[in-house]
């Protein structure tokens, strides 16, 4: 029997390069693709913009000298700069108390009875501020930490629609109308206090589903500060940036004869800023300076637009449906809705 023949081993390709032979069309485009994405980094993306700005300057000089484009600039840059100092500060001390503060703090300072402890925990958003992205996490954490829902529930509500920074920068959106500080205050507290109260005598706490923030288990505190820090401002300034692009377009693009008709009908605008409330989905560290920008509407259509939006809107729907659970988010959502509206009417017909 002959001795076995050496079988030579098959020469292999170089790292990283394949046989064109053996590899498809598809595997090839895909790789080349990839070479691309390697090689062109966000410089070569900035160089490219700025060169094809160079390219067509004249163009676009002649568009932004448009009257209508350059109202729409000028309604979005007024909007920004009043409000993203305040929802940058809002932030920053909604972190402090996410984090900061001790969760059973909030189980010692609550009176026992749930019925006391709802105007409390109300009036507790004076003096522990934050927006409605902060809130519903740490309204999920006063849960979890045996505080009754119905007390937790009105600091969700409270909070970020009457503590100092909104209040201050309500002030600053109505120089002329200093009344709309304490009607939106007021309003706002009624809103709060009430849905607790119901809560107590109609809710059940099986449409709740216990709320768990893990992106913040296992960090330090600082870590955990500067993760709520960028969570809240991505999220609350995406919303407060839509905000201004609506303002800004609603001034430009309707016809002011439009709105003018709309905003003398009295129901017609209070369901009008309400839905848009809602849809806005705005910050409320930043809904004043919108809400003032819409002039053509009555002072309590606005009020309405104050009250409803940091309690009720698109995103806070949402994470309370995360957060909750969508049962909870299905009955809580326009339960609020109704309050908030009818609260609002009241207290402007009364103050304003």
């Amino acid at each position: 029997m002959s001795a076995p023949e050496r079988i030579a081993p098959a020469q292999e390709d170089p790292p990283g390069e394949a046989s064109a032979s053996s590899s498809p069309p598809q595997v090839r485009g895909a790789a080349v693709r990839a070479l691309i994405a390697e090689r062109v980094s966000s410089v070569e993306v900035l160089a490219a913009l700025l060169i094809l700005l160079i390219i067509l300057r004249d163009p676009l000089a002649g568009l932004l000298s448009a009257p209508s484009l350059a109202t729409w600039t000028t309604v979005f840059v007024s909007v920004m700069v009043q409000a993203v100092p305040f929802l940058v500060f809002g932030v920053l001390l909604s972190a402090v108390i996410a984090v900061f503060v001790p969760r059973s703090f909030w189980a010692r300072a609550l009176p026992k009875h749930p019925a006391l402890a709802v105007p409390v925990a109300s009036a507790a958003g004076v003096v522990l501020p934050g927006c409605e992205c902060g809130a519903v996490p740490i309204a999920g954490s006063l849960i979890r930490r045996d505080v009754t829902p119905a007390a937790a529930l009105a600091f969700l509500l409270a909070a970020p629609a009457i503590n100092p920074i909104v209040l201050v920068a309500t002030a600053v959106a109505f120089p002329n109308n200093p009344e709309m500080v304490p009607a939106r205050a007021l309003a706002s507290l009624v809103v709060a206090m009430v849905m607790g109260w119901l809560w107590l005598r109609l809710g059940r706490t099986e449409w709740i589903r216990l709320p768990h923030r893990p992106e913040l288990d296992g960090l330090r505190r600082g870590e955990a500060f500067w993760a709520a820090v960028r969570h809240d401002v991505v999220h609350a300034g995406g919303f407060l940036v839509i905000g201004a692009i609506a303002a800004a377009s609603i001034n430009v693009l309707v016809p002011e004869r439009w709105l003018q008709t709309l905003a003398d009908q009295p129901v017609l605008s209070v369901l009008a800023l309400a839905a848009l409330a809602v849809l806005l989905s705005i910050c409320s560290e930043a809904d004043a300076f919108v809400a003032a920008s819409l002039s053509q509407f009555s002072l309590t259509s606005r009020l309405v637009f104050l009250v409803v939006g940091p309690m009720v809107d698109l995103k806070l729907i949402s994470m309370q449906a995360g957060v909750f659970g969508r049962r909870f988010a299905a009955r809580f959502a326009p339960a609020t809705f109704a309050v908030a509206v009818a609260a609002a009417v009241v207290t402007g017909a009364v103050l304003l």
